[in-house]
């Protein structure tokens, strides 16, 4: 987390959390979700405007990160915004010689491979769980080739309880308000 971030947190602590507002793809894109883009419908079948500021993306995904009821969020400052997920809260990147990190450039260690009812591939690594990004299907499809990874089923449905993640925050926050 950056040190203009704790500052922040420290001299505002109280400053309520946003939910709805920010969304990441199963390509690792993160989009702005505005008022009238969340009153269209959820993420991700209203995606909202896709970033492409590089130094605010940087920001955002230095600053990414879940907290104990396996929402994942992006630290703004003394704001959690949560964000909202279309499959899973990392997408990994593998590279030509088989090496993997996350959509944030973090390095990961692969500990399992899983494959979805859609032909989706995940792998589950020393800092959780991600999809495999679909331009890196023909690096992973080499890694399962060479015994490397040997995937096993799974419901992606099931993968939010299996593995601890939220995929709408800001859906769970509505119906607890709703009570």
């Amino acid at each position: 987390m950056d040190d203009i971030v704790r500052q922040a947190m420290a001299k505002w602590p109280n400053v309520p959390h946003c939910y709805g507002w920010l969304g990441l793809d199963e390509r690792g894109n993160w989009y702005m979700r505005d008022d009238r883009v969340q009153a269209a419908g959820p993420f991700p079948e209203s995606k909202g405007s896709l970033l492409r500021h590089e130094k605010l993306i940087d920001f955002i995904q230095r600053n990414y990160e879940q907290d104990g009821e396996g929402r994942w969020f992006f630290q703004n400052g003394p704001q959690r915004v949560y964000v909202e997920l279309q499959a899973t809260p990392w997408v990994w990147r593998v590279a030509a010689d088989g090496s993997v990190a996350s959509h944030t450039g973090l390095p990961v260690q692969v500990q399992s491979c899983l494959v979805d009812e859609s032909g989706r591939l995940y792998l589950e690594t020393d800092r959780g769980i991600g999809i495999v990004h679909t331009q890196d299907i023909v690096q992973a499809s080499e890694a399962v080739e060479a015994g490397r990874w040997q995937p096993r089923d799974v419901r992606s449905a099931d993968l939010p309880a299996r593995f601890g993640f939220e995929r709408s925050p800001a859906r769970r926050q509505a119906a607890a308000g709703a009570r």
